[in-house]
């Protein structure tokens, strides 16, 4: 997958594309159809198809002290963009240049002249430019006075409602595992290094790769059922998982820290993504460690029929 930036000029090979134009955090079904629609196009027309996203989330810059909420780290959506038929990835990186771009410059200027769009698709309700001043109807016509079509793409329902990363993100809060992967089509997943700690798990009996949240959205803090893949080598692993503050021990801190079943190997300073498939209990806090340990095992145990 190509990454493009948009402060750069676009090679010749990637101008005169089809640009699918969102967020995109999470690339749940209603930005799947979206992108669906410019790869379909793209193919038509046989010129190339970029998904432009945003890094980091608007919200991010306008409100930094937002709790995190993302779905998806730029790596991950690039991944899944690739795999729904994109040949490039283009990000704007949100900055206060891009937050002061007006939409009318962002259309003419950007999707145009830098970045050389033959048509645009997206969402019905997405807003862009200065204090939010573009939505369709601009994109729409600034974009015919700078020869680039535009196409909308309508809601995805589900259960009389919109498909939306909103939606997804209350299903994890509410420990809805398997509401947040339908909508996503697949278990929301982590990715991150895998960290020293101070090796509870370890002394305890069930050695944990202790992973930081980072940017994500904080799921409902418990115990998981998790499947798990080593980026460096494709391996695939299950087990189960604590993600939250961990209340027997100080000082609290948040992580993800998932035990494997059958593995006895070093992961120290490997990249995993860790797929939250089933909560199976909130976190507690036991009076002693034994009480803890024989939790743990009946967590085990009930992580791995699930998994099977």
């Amino acid at each position: 997958m190509i990454r493009l930036d948009h402060r750069q000029p676009v090679p010749e090979s990637l101008r005169g594309g089809i640009v699918a134009l969102g967020n995109f955090d999470g690339f749940h079904l209603g930005h799947q159809a979206v992108v669906g629609e410019a790869v379909e196009w793209a193919m038509e027309q046989g010129c190339p198809a970029i998904v432009a996203t945003f890094d980091p989330h608007p919200v991010r810059h306008f409100a930094p002290h937002v709790p995190p909420f993302r779905l998806t780290t730029l790596g991950q959506r690039e991944e899944l963009f690739a795999a729904a038929g994109a040949d490039a990835t283009l990000v704007f990186h949100f900055d206060d240049a891009l937050a002061g771009t007006t939409a009318e410059d962002f259309v003419t200027r950007l999707l145009g002249e830098r970045i050389g769009a033959r048509g645009v698709v997206t969402g019905e309700d997405f807003t862009f430019g200065k204090d939010r001043g573009g939505n369709l109807e601009l994109l729409r016509e600034a974009g015919a006075r700078a020869g680039i079509e535009t196409r909308a793409v309508g809601p995805v329902m589900d259960g009389g409602r919109a498909v939306s990363s909103s939606r997804i993100r209350d299903a994890l809060k509410a420990g809805d595992c398997a509401e947040a992967a339908r909508l996503l089509t697949r278990p929301f997943a982590i990715r991150g290094e895998v960290v020293h700690g101070d090796k509870r798990g370890r002394e305890i009996g069930y050695p944990t790769a202790n992973m930081e949240l980072g940017p994500y959205l904080r799921p409902r803090f418990g115990i998981y059922a998790v499947t798990a893949r080593v980026l460096a080598t494709g391996q695939q692993l299950k087990g189960a998982a604590s993600l939250g503050v961990r209340p027997m021990f100080d000082p609290p801190k948040e992580l993800l820290e998932p035990y494997f079943f059958d593995f006895a190997g070093d992961l120290y300073g490997q990249q995993l993504e860790v797929e939250l498939c089933h909560f199976l209990r909130p976190e507690m806090k036991f009076d002693t460690l034994a009480a803890l340990q024989d939790q743990m095992a009946r967590d085990c145990r009930e992580a791995g029929g699930l998994l099977k």
